[in-house]
């Protein structure tokens, strides 16, 4: 099956799962430049187009998994690094590279360090992160507030990981420590009718980890600034594709 995207052109489901068509109503939206300390969403309803697509039923993109802590060391920067080992799954699954636990430990270090010398703090907004994204890798970033179903099912559907930010507590995951982090961000690498696919860096089990639909898209806030107070920020994600 293909199906064609006025704004996008055709577009071949050969990576998914299913073949079979779903139609969905999406905004196709502007690429947007983001930088440190500012608030910039790409959602700008003079510049974007809603538009109807068919996609597949059911996606999974082969994205590669590692915890945050890829040798269950929990100390920092590990504890803090689902932002870090978020982007870095993303980057090697664009990279097609294999993900061991020795060169997930190293690309964390080597990023945290790097975000230090620029004087990032432990958590970072999506704003931030689409930042550090274009500045430390390359890539296009976009930050959306289309935090829907369709929305995400389009972009997994154009060969698109999407990074959320969520309110860790509120997602129930019975892997967690506890009663989970505050604040938490993952990869969403596929769904189906009734479950969003992803990569959970902060759980080894994380791997293909399926929420419900409205689990997951209720548990999606924004940094806030303050980690106990994550269930009051935006529902914002962050799409990030190759140049």
């Amino acid at each position: 099956m293909r199906f064609t995207n006025p704004l996008l052109g055709a577009v071949c489901c050969s990576a998914l799962v299913s073949c079979t068509a779903s139609t969905v109503q999406v905004r196709i939206e502007p690429l947007a430049e983001a930088s440190v300390g500012t608030s910039s969403s790409s959602s700008h309803p003079e510049q974007s187009a809603i538009v109807t697509v068919e996609i597949p039923s059911s996606a999974e993109l082969d994205v590669p998994f590692s915890p945050q802590a890829p040798h269950a060391n929990w100390d920092d920067p590990y504890q803090e690094a689902c932002e870090e080992m978020s982007v870095i799954m993303v980057d090697y699954f664009y990279g097609k590279n294999r993900l061991t636990p020795d060169i997930a430990d190293l690309e964390i270090v080597q990023l945290v360090n790097w975000q230090t010398t620029k004087g990032y703090r432990q958590d970072v907004s999506l704003d931030q992160l689409a930042t550090i994204v274009r500045e430390y890798y390359g890539y296009d970033a976009r930050v959306s507030e289309d935090v829907s179903k369709d929305a995400i099912m389009y972009e997994i559907s154009q060969g698109h990981p999407v990074i959320v930010p969520a309110a860790g507590r509120t997602l129930g995951n019975p892997y967690f420590t506890g009663e989970g982090p505050w604040y938490h961000m993952l990869v969403i690498r596929g769904y189906d009718q009734k479950y969003f696919i992803t990569n959970d860096p902060g759980t080894r089990r994380g791997e293909a980890y399926s929420y419900k639909h409205d689990v997951l898209l209720n548990a999606v806030h924004d940094w806030t600034g303050v980690a106990e107070e994550t269930e009051n920020g935006e529902k914002r994600m962050l799409i990030v594709t190759p140049k």
